[in-house]
């Protein structure tokens, strides 16, 4: 089914935004301000803003015109869209124009609209008929286009002036539907030790409006957002290796507001709608990195079968030795080129929004060659009489203690052998960081207690333990840990 209007309609397709300013943020808020030239008369009268955002929020509204005050807005927002002519058309009769498949010819009938409920109900003379939309040669052909429908998201205000004249008149409104990411492409030479780092800003705009020739600012931070997220490591279980960052303390660059970054477009840029758009704004070549393999395994985590380690990238944002700059939340995408030098996709990872300075691991993936297998191989029960407590216990009866005692109680404390099998099938050694974590179960069960272990460990805080292990090449290597802990 097709629709039509013989009303006649504007062609016009060019903007009539003025002097347009957008700023982003991540959290699906932009900021856009547009300076037009306006005819204002002198008194009350009306004007119109057309190719505003149809994402606006009305109530983030400010105008501003030098001798006039804004009375009343308004934001018209039904669409000229075939579903709204012909739920505008309720009540009203329209032409219905069918074409004969098979000679061509055409008929004509005035209908009447009913509803538009799941469907477009008619009727035309004595009879009911429900139009098919089943791609048959049918149209639907309006008298004229209804009053209230626009071609473009327009808002229009009430203003008073205290003269008649044209003068620079600015609308500022926050809106949904801008949007922006970072990306980021890496280049591992493993060889070398260095990566090679492009950030390019993805633009994307769902608005249902184009932004023309606009002066385009980034904020790197969500205002108006307090959102905390917290990783733990459910005991029993593992990670192959989360993103692992130590945030730097240097600072970057670039101009603040607040307590946001700010990322400058380049010159004016259209942001047209529906549109995907990038913008380079970070090129280093050769900063050091280098693999890591690492593994996180939870407390008391049993393995039936080995797993591959995370293969991961090393690097820093530092302004010595490192990227140089604070970089926004987003994914990097690792390459690295084959024997043919050319640049093979191994493995990406997500960011938040990080300060310069910062040391990051980012995993890429699993290394197929090497494998670590979990298990418990021992675990027994002790006492000890130094964990022993009291627990004190009194009866009040008419406000005054009756009686009272203690009751003494031993709590129950383990001595836990782990045995951590590391496995390499490549033709070189390599190392392992290997983490046990779920050492920390809350104050009441945070005492634990190395006995024992083959390799010196490192403390990183009061859940995880770290360990450096070193696999032969096309060879096997077996560590044990031994902790005594009262869970």
């Amino acid at each position: 089914m097709l629709l039509s209007s013989s009303a006649v309609l504007s062609q016009d397709d060019s903007s009539a935004q003025g002097d347009v300013s957008v700023t982003i943020y991540n959290n699906d808020v932009a900021l856009v301000q547009d300076i037009r030239q306006i005819a204002i008369n002198a008194g009350r009268s009306r004007i119109e803003f057309p190719d505003v955002s149809a994402r606006i929020r009305p109530e983030t509204l400010s105008f501003a015109a030098d001798g006039a005050a804004i009375v009343e807005q308004n934001f018209d927002f039904d669409l000229l869209t075939p579903q709204k002519m012909m739920e505008k058309a309720i009540g009203q009769t329209v032409t219905l124009i069918r074409t004969n498949p098979a000679t061509g010819l055409e008929t004509r009938e005035r209908a009447k609209v009913l509803s538009t409920a799941g469907g477009v109900v008619v009727q035309i003379g004595d009879r009911i008929e429900v139009l098919r939309d089943d791609g048959l040669p049918v149209r639907v052909v309006f008298d004229r286009v209804p009053p209230n429908l626009r071609a473009r998201p327009t808002l229009s205000v009430n203003v008073q002036s205290d003269r008649a004249g044209t003068r620079p008149a600015s609308i500022r409104y926050l809106t949904s539907g801008l949007g922006w990411r970072a990306d980021y492409v890496a280049l591992f030479d493993e060889a070398r030790g260095t990566i090679d780092m492009q950030g390019w800003v993805t633009l994307t705009n769902n608005t249902g409006t184009t932004f023309h020739n606009a002066d385009t600012l980034l904020v790197a931070g969500n205002p108006g957002s307090a959102q905390r997220q917290y990783s733990n490591y459910p005991r029993g279980q593992t990670s192959r290796g989360a993103p692992a960052i130590r945030p730097g303390i240097e600072s970057a660059n670039r101009e603040q507001v607040g307590d946001y970054y700010l990322y400058p477009i380049s010159g004016r840029t259209t942001i047209a709608n529906a549109q995907t758009k990038q913008v380079s704004f970070l090129d280093v070549q050769g900063v050091p990195a280098r693999k890591v393999y690492g593994h996180t395994i939870g407390w008391l985590a049993n393995f039936d079968e080995p797993q591959n380690v995370s293969s991961q990238i090393s690097f820093s944002s530092s302004s010595e030795g490192g990227l140089g700059d604070a970089l926004p939340a987003g994914t990097v995408r690792f390459y690295q080129r084959d024997r043919e030098g050319s640049p093979q996709f191994i493995g990406e990872s997500s960011v938040g929004h990080t300060p310069m300075g910062s040391e990051l691991t980012l995993r890429t993936g699993d290394a197929f060659d090497i494998m670590v297998k979990s298990e418990v191989e021992k675990r027994e029960r002790i006492s000890s009489s130094e964990y022993d407590t009291y627990k004190r216990w009194q009866v009040i009866e008419d406000g005054e203690i009756a009686r009272e005692g203690t009751v003494q109680y031993a709590r129950q404390y383990w001595r836990t052998t782990m045995r951590y099998t590391l496995t390499n099938a490549k033709p070189t050694p390599v190392e392992v960081e290997l983490v046990q974590a779920g050492l920390d179960w809350g104050w009441w069960r945070r005492d634990f207690r190395v006995i024992s272990e083959d390799v010196q460990g490192e403390q990183l805080n009061a859940d995880k333990r770290k360990y450096v292990i070193s696999v032969p090449a096309n060879g096997e290597r077996e560590v044990r840990v031994t902790y005594a802990t009262a869970y």
